[in-house]
């Protein structure tokens, strides 16, 4: 899709030329239908399957948070629904060895990089089955098994981490790349610029990904900046920017495949905007219907991107409505499992708090968990 007359006008006007960064790259239309000459990334029939699945099952857990947070059972969730290709997408592009630096909607790359789901749950329950053993907020994951390390509530560090992290491994002389989230909001923070001019300078191994999802909380993107799109942005820093249907699945993992490899190559980062839609509120706390028109809400649905991804599968042969059914049985089976063993766990035990925090504990702290220990042990005499 090229831009508008009047945006090409505007650019031109600025001494700049339309580009990636400002045209929206595509490879299924809005009704999931491929696009004539359009590029396809690199997978087999068995990987696109595999994307599909952990979509719906992205889109299924999010459903059983949301009801267990309004039964109470859980204290707190964020949406992603409407971003599952932007999230999928973008963790299919990585190899194990690669690491993550998410936001708050990207966790479903944990899963997809097989992660357990029963340990998924268990750290929304805050209990001693979460290999984070209940100490992290709701919706900050992480997995050493999985290279994935919990984002900060405290907007957009996750890019300078990130972008460290890859120089780091440039350094040490590995053949990894780091990836970091942010959302629209999050470009407005000190932080998004001090990461990409780094990322840049140094040439760090680092794709950085915008996911736009139009809305901060309750502020609009075009609140958020007067560029005219968030991937231009790139060109102050000296890297490339590229912008991206965030709701085509083949789009986002075409682009991300060639930014990784990119970097691979030692050529440096590359800034992705996915263009994407926040069909829920920002949190299970928010109401956007308070500052959101429901004839935007409409508009995006018609462009639902698992309903695109399955048209497309379907028309290559590889899916169908008895397939869509079965996996529909598997999942609810399998996120049932997950909640009930996640569920039946302990809380850690209060002396954990003095652990993991030195590789060899100080005097202090000793006697900190001995006082600790003892006064537990007079509680339960």
């Amino acid at each position: 899709m090229s831009p508008s007359a009047d945006t090409t006008s505007a650019l031109t006007a600025a001494g700049n030329t339309p580009g990636p960064d400002t045209e929206l790259a595509q490879v299924l239309d809005a009704e999931g239908k491929l696009i004539e000459g359009a590029e396809l990334p690199e997978a087999t029939p068995e990987r696109l399957l595999e994307l599909y699945r952990t979509m719906v099952l992205m889109r299924a857990i999010d459903k059983r948070l949301e009801g267990l947070q309004r039964m109470g059972r859980i204290g707190f969730f964020g949406s992603a629904r409407g971003q599952e290709a932007s999230v999928v997408g973008s963790g299919a592009g990585l190899k194990p060895e690669d690491w993550v630096f998410p936001a708050l909607r990207e966790n479903a790359i944990m899963l997809l990089r097989g992660f357990p789901l029963s340990r998924y749950f268990a750290h929304m329950f805050g209990n001693a089955h979460d290999v984070l053993k209940g100490r992290m907020q709701p919706m900050h994951f992480a997995g050493r098994q999985v290279n994935q390390v919990s984002w900060s509530s405290t907007i957009a560090t996750q890019l300078p981490h990130a972008v460290g992290a890859a120089l780091a491994m440039k350094m040490r002389g590995d053949a990894a790349v780091a990836m970091g989230f942010i959302g629209d909001g999050g470009t407005s923070e000190p932080d998004f610029h001090a990461a990409l001019n780094f990322a840049a300078v140094w040439k760090a191994p680092a794709v950085l990904i915008c996911q736009n999802n139009q809305w901060a909380i309750s502020v609009p993107s075009s609140a958020q900046t007067a560029s005219e799109t968030f991937a231009i942005k790139a060109r102050a820093y000296g890297m490339p920017g590229i912008r991206v249907d965030g709701n085509d699945l083949l789009a986002v993992l075409r682009e991300v495949q060639r930014a990784v490899e990119r970097a691979r190559r030692g050529e440096g980062p590359t800034f992705l905007e996915l263009v994407t839609f926040r069909m829920g509120g920002h949190s299970s706390a928010d109401d956007p219907t308070r500052y959101r028109n429901e004839s935007e809400v409409e508009h995006w649905t018609q462009r639902c991107p698992l309903a695109r991804y399955r048209t497309y599968l379907e028309d290559a042969g590889l899916w169908d409505e008895s397939k869509e059914e079965a996996l529909a049985a598997e999942l609810r089976e399998e996120i049932n499992a997950a909640v009930k063993e996640a569920e039946k766990a302990e809380l850690p035990p209060p002396v954990s708090l003095t652990e993991d925090v030195y590789g060899e504990d100080p005097p202090a702290l000793k006697e900190q968990r001995e006082n600790l220990l003892s006064e537990l042990r007079e509680k339960d005499a």
